[in-house]
């Protein structure tokens, strides 16, 4: 315990509010240029300048075509680069100058881009569904937030997917061609009823279970192959779930709308068409590389595929001298499944408001590299976010040098059983809070247990079932650091661990309790965290101090053990208190220690 007279001053990275980091970027800026001398940290033995130019926008850097109503937001908002058909080489260039890129399917984006972006990119956007051509993992080493549009052009390419199955279907294609040449050859174009006939769709997300519904009304019996779709969405719609091989071997007509992954790349083979009813017709508009082309052509030449209609392909666009592509079974269009006005509208817009709500700070329930979130638990958890977030930064400064972080527990108090509460936002959250103030480090949902694992933190999370109404998500969140020294010792539990706990109240996060002591104080500004014995005057003593030395006290609250034994009282400050100030709170002979918490 320390002596009466000594006192503790944590001085920690000093963030300007102008500058306090969103989840999802760190780039907004006030209003004016300003300069700033802080002191951060125990380790700099100088002041150092911040200077920062405001009123700049963010740089986005379109390098496919989008559609005028994007343009026009993005514009509202943003610095907007339109550069299309670049080179690798020059987008490597252009990147280091932009903190958003926009993507349609052509434009690779590499892991060289990231790092020619030398960490400024925060969003990339891809307009559309597949994110094929994007580097996921270097984008998450780096920080980077990729989002999608998946549903504006949902029915765009469910309609074109009906569209193909139709014309290939009943030959529309060959007899068009045929006629115009001058002929008419009624007995070659002779179709294909579908009434009655099996689909087989292989990948039910969104535009799969709409491929569904269409099919069905043409009179489909419709079953569906997807390691990932819950058997309950697939049956609401009237469609059965089946093994691989099971649909393969049933099909009359296979739909594909799986993504392009390591485990879906060439997953149609010659092993997969082995399996196929004889004279099976295909159909894909989602990704060519699903398709081993040079054995969908060997299965087309020996009849086993009767027909194939092909929207997309593995090199695009394809090679004049595609066998694939010339075949007179074969019907092609050039990736227009989300090719109609209305859905180029929307995926313009759609995009522009991700990449914008991005580089706001706003959480992205399209993110694709990160835990996909849905927009009502985004919504549900954000103000428990931001008490999972301000705990991390309050619990990184009690701790004292030494080992370092290794081991950080995260507990939840909830009425909601395992499945009805999705903790990966609030661990990211908790993430953000402890490494950002003592690193340069930008943490966000998308990088943050990787973070972590690069640091050697290991994050556990452990759940305390509640009984009650399951309307609130959370009753507190408490974290805790093993194997560490404090340097305020009331924060260390009886357990041995540096502990903190909080409630989000009236929407704002809240301190419950520090190490075994209870307090009610809201987490804004900065706090002074003292331990005294309980006695008269003591509040009256501290909040002298301060009101003479002009700081204004927010709140202050008090937990104790017992009268007259020890106390914990927490005090929140509007104003930073200098050096001389603290000193003089830790000089009244009944403080026993004291921290100062900047939040």
């Amino acid at each position: 315990m320390a002596a009466a007279s000594s006192w503790n001053l944590i001085s920690t990275p000093c963030l300007n509010k102008a500058f306090s980091a969103s989840l999802s970027c760190r780039h907004s800026l006030p209003s004016r240029l300003t300069s700033a001398l802080f002191h951060c940290g125990p380790a700099r033995t100088k002041p150092f300048i911040v200077k920062a130019i405001f009123d700049v926008k963010p740089t986005v850097l379109v390098a496919e075509k989008l559609g005028e109503p994007g343009l026009q937001l993005l514009k509202n908002f943003a610095n907007v680069n339109c550069s299309y058909n670049l080179s690798p080489e020059e987008l490597c260039t252009k990147i280091s100058l932009c903190d958003a890129l926009i993507v349609r399917s052509g434009t690779k984006v590499t892991r060289e881009v990231f790092e020619s972006s030398s960490g400024r990119l925060k969003v990339v956007g891809r307009a559309g569904v597949g994110i094929d051509n994007v580097d996921l993992s270097a984008a998450t080493e780096h920080g980077c937030l990729v989002v999608n549009a998946p549903t504006a052009n949902t029915i765009a390419a469910a309609e074109h997917g009906i569209a193909l199955l139709i014309a290939m279907a009943r030959n529309i294609p060959q007899a068009d061609s045929s006629i115009k040449a001058g002929k008419w050859q009624r007995n070659k174009f002779v179709g294909v009823s579908l009434v009655g006939k099996t689909l087989a769709i292989m990948g039910f997300g969104k535009v799969g279970s709409e491929v569904a519904r269409r099919a069905k009304g043409l009179g489909m019996q419709v079953i569906a192959h997807d390691p990932y779709a819950p058997a309950d969405r697939t049956r609401a719609i009237g469609v059965e779930l089946v093994a691989f091989d099971e649909a393969v071997s049933s099909a009359d007509f296979i739909s594909m709308h799986m993504p392009l992954t390591p485990a879906t790349s060439k997953m149609f083979n010659d092993n997969a068409f082995f399996k196929m009813k004889r004279g099976v017709r295909i159909v894909n508009v989602a990704r060519g590389g699903v398709i081993d082309e040079e054995a969908l052509l060997r299965a087309l030449d020996a009849g086993i595929v009767a027909q194939a209609a092909l929207d997309v392909f593995t090199e695009e666009p394809p090679p004049n001298e595609s066998k694939l592509v010339r075949h007179e079974n074969v019907t092609v269009t050039p990736h227009l499944g989300a090719t109609t006005t209305e859905a180029q509208e929307g995926v313009a817009i759609e995009i522009a408001e991700a990449v914008l709500g991005a580089l706001k700070g706003e959480l992205a329930a399209t993110a694709v590299n990160a835990p996909m979130v849905p927009a009502a638990v985004l919504s549900e958890l954000a103000p428990f976010a931001a008490l999972a977030e301000k705990l991390g930064r309050l619990i990184v400064q009690l701790v004292a040098g030494g080992s370092g972080i290794k081991s950080v527990k995260v507990t939840y108090a909830t009425t909601r059983g395992p499945n009805d509460l999705d903790t990966r936002l609030l661990r990211a959250m908790v993430t953000k809070g402890l490494i950002e103030p003592i690193s340069s480090t930008f943490v966000n949902l998308v990088n943050a247990d990787f973070i972590a694992k690069q640091r050697g933190v290991r994050i556990t999370e452990e759940r305390i079932v509640l009984d009650g109404s399951p309307e609130s998500p959370l009753e507190y969140i408490q974290v805790q650091i093993a194997n560490v020294e404090s340097k305020f010792a009331t924060a260390i539990s009886e357990t041995g661990e540096v502990k903190v706990e909080g409630k989000v109240k009236d929407g704002k996060p809240h301190l419950g309790r520090v190490g075994s002591y209870g307090v009610d104080v809201n987490l804004e500004g900065s706090l002074i965290l003292c331990r005294q014995v309980d006695q008269p005057g003591i509040i009256g003593r501290v909040g002298s101090i301060l009101g003479e030395a002009n700081v204004n006290v927010s709140f202050m609250s008090v937990g104790r053990t017992a009268p007259r034994k020890q106390a914990v009282m927490t005090i929140g400050v509007d104003d930073e208190p200098t050096v001389d100030l603290l000193k003089k709170i830790g000089d009244i002979p009944a403080v026993e220690e004291f921290v100062f918490l900047k939040l």
